[in-house]
């Protein structure tokens, strides 16, 4: 459902569910974070991209539809935790190519890199919030990202903000015209950045990842959004979810 590929001192890693806009599964995300490991140890810079129409819808909540209990649940956010921590971790710089759309988890992926490169009709936000789901896991790396106020309104409003105004936020750090260039850029970014030298970036990367606080909240986070995980509001809204899709 992934794919790891390396070109000179870039290391790509794809998202391969197009048909579902790369909906993501605890098996994608066990994946992701072991990719991230093992091209951070031996390239110069990593690029998370999405394949088909979108870099990435967020969870596949599909798998919760049989789930009452909250367990797949929290393996997905146990899942996107241990990515956004190993996106941290890797040494070299990540860039995210979120092209079109980077929702709820993606939304995550993209507050946790180091440079995100989106086209100027590309899509964010945390809309899971309407459906009793907690982002609390992402605002360790999205507060850092985009500052306290903005963070508290991608995460308690459930709209969605276009590639301008996440390139004003800091959400993002590049902006491309047309979604097609989103890749090619966030390639060429990766170029450039692999070719830096490596243990100074590895320190500064290490020093700002200490600076920011978000190791320290990383666990209370994840904690807020396990805690509601399986409870009566989640259940139910879903279950409303679940019962409009059907009916739609």
């Amino acid at each position: 459902m992934i794919r790891v590929e390396t070109e000179g001192d870039v290391g790509t890693i794809t998202l391969a569910r197009p048909r579902t806009r790369n909906a993501l599964t605890p098996e994608m995300l066990d994946e992701m974070r072991g990719g991230i490991g093992e091209l951070g140890a031996r390239v110069g810079a990593v690029v998370l991209a999405g394949e088909g129409s979108a870099f990435c819808a967020g969870f596949d909540l599909s798998l919760c539809e049989g789930s009452p209990d909250g367990s797949a649940m929290r393996d997905l956010l146990r899942g996107l935790d241990a990515v956004v921590r190993a996106m941290r971790a890797c040494p070299v710089p990540v860039v995210v190519a979120a092209h079109k759309a980077a929702i709820a988890g993606a939304c995550a992926l993209v507050a946790a890199a180091d440079f995100a490169v989106a086209d100027r009709g590309a899509r964010f936000g945390y809309p899971v919030v309407l459906l009793g789901i907690s982002p609390a896991v992402s605002v360790p790396t999205l507060g850092p990202a985009v500052g306290p106020g903005a963070a508290r309104r991608l995460t308690l409003d459930p709209g969605l903000i276009g590639g301008e105004e996440a390139l004003g936020l800091g959400l993002v750090s590049d902006l491309v015209e047309e979604a097609a260039d989103v890749g090619p850029a966030a390639l060429a970014l990766a170029g450039a950045l692999a070719r830096k030298p490596r243990v100074g970036v590895a320190a500064t990367k290490s020093w700002l990842n200490e600076i920011d606080g978000a190791a320290e909240a990383g666990d209370a986070g994840l904690d807020c959004s396990l805690g509601l995980t399986g409870g009566d509001e989640e259940r139910e809204l879903l279950r409303r979810f679940w019962e409009g899709r059907a009916g739609g």
